[in-house]
């Protein structure tokens, strides 16, 4: 999957913009608050999702203006393809070469893009509330069925966990615990079972990767933690049934379930050390890129092509051997990234540079 060129008029700050892309890095550099951002922010709407931001559809809108417009020519599927993103009344609509589509979720499929934002630093930082979500928005791009049976353990949970609370006051509802058990443990053993194997099968390209932005200097290891146990691999059913079932006296005493897919956490170290706990800004942030790329290389296998790589204020707090491995060493891809300061991008040795001043973009250089 290749950007041939992102067009933009009365994007956010920017009035009129054309971005004639490169097949391999293309790096927008320029001072804070001057529309670096919003051109990865436009890419990214063409995935069928909302603002990263969190931007409501009328803010995409450049002040005093009626009518956003984004247009994209990519290739892929073997073939050249245009898309188009407008924004008007406070809300989006979409096309596909030149056919509408009913919502902006239409695109969902045709356009695959992983992003790194400075917003995903606290998957590392923060509790393991965020690292689940990265393994199943992941999952869900390689294996679009996991939505449903994550959807499904959800709904289970919650009505598990209402029964919990009210069989202190009922105690004849205890005997129906058997059946959210057994519903909740389906669910939530094929959960289980998915995530450690997305877990498994991204390992060897995050660990290679991290080796890469460190020159090896450190070593990236991570594994998944369950809550239940786990059993073994295709046991994860039984082991979490088997959970529930001995947590059950606790859990109604706690009013919540305390075994389950929802209480799991991805531990990550650095040569053996707790990520999280002891592990610098410049690391942190290299553990969450190693991450990225190795999700960009799973969702390549699932989709049998690349997917277009965006990373945003990627290169702060790196060291200059770092910065210079996602300059010139990536491969595999095409790639998008912000920075602000000029001395890194000129490092670049082989793509497109782009200067952004005041929503005013210039191509100052192709490799």
């Amino acid at each position: 999957m290749i950007v041939r060129s992102l067009g933009v008029q009365n994007y956010r700050n920017i009035a009129d913009g054309l971005l004639e892309a490169s097949p391999a890095v293309n790096v927008i550099y320029g001072e804070n608050a001057q529309g670096k951002t919003n051109l990865l922010e436009a890419l990214w709407l063409f995935t069928g999702g909302r603002s990263f931001r969190g931007a409501k559809d009328a803010e995409l809108v450049r002040l005093g203006q009626q009518r956003a417009l984004a247009s994209l020519c990519f290739y892929s599927g073997e073939r050249e393809q245009e898309a188009e993103i407008s924004v008007q009344n406070g809300r989006r609509a979409a096309k596909l070469n030149g056919v509408e589509k009913k919502s902006p979720s239409g695109l969902i499929g045709s356009f695959c893009a992983v992003l790194f934002c400075p917003e995903h630093l606290r998957l590392v930082k923060d509790g393991p509330a965020l690292r689940r979500s990265f393994l199943d928005s992941a999952i869900c791009q390689c294996r679009p069925s996991y939505a449903g049976v994550f959807s499904r353990y959800q709904q289970s949970l919650l009505q598990r966990n209402s029964l919990l609370k009210d069989i202190p006051y009922h105690a004849e509802l205890l005997d129906t615990l058997d059946v959210w058990d057994e519903r909740l443990a389906g669910y939530g053993g094929r959960i289980i079972r998915e995530r450690r194997a997305y877990v498994e099968r991204i390992r060897e390209t995050a660990v290679a990767a991290y080796a890469g932005i460190s020159h090896s200097r450190e070593k990236l290891a991570f594994e998944y933690q369950c809550s239940a146990g786990g059993g073994t691999a295709g046991n994860e059913q039984q082991a979490l049934l088997e959970a529930l079932r001995a947590a059950r006296r606790e859990d109604v005493a706690a009013g919540h379930t305390s075994a389950g897919p929802h209480r799991d956490d991805l531990s990550i170290e650095i040569n053996g050390l707790s990520a999280r706990s002891f592990g610098s800004q410049g690391q942190q942030r290299s553990i969450v890129l190693a991450l990225k790329l190795a999700e960009a290389a799973g969702l390549a296998e699932a989709c049998g092509e690349p997917p277009v790589v965006l990373l945003d204020d990627v290169l702060s707090e790196l060291d200059a051997s770092r910065q210079d491995y996602l300059l010139n060493h990536l491969s595999g891809g095409q790639v998008f990234m912000t920075c602000c300061e000029p001395e890194a991008a000129g490092r670049m040795e082989n793509g497109a540079l782009f200067h952004v001043e005041g929503g005013r973009l210039e191509r100052v250089s192709a490799g």
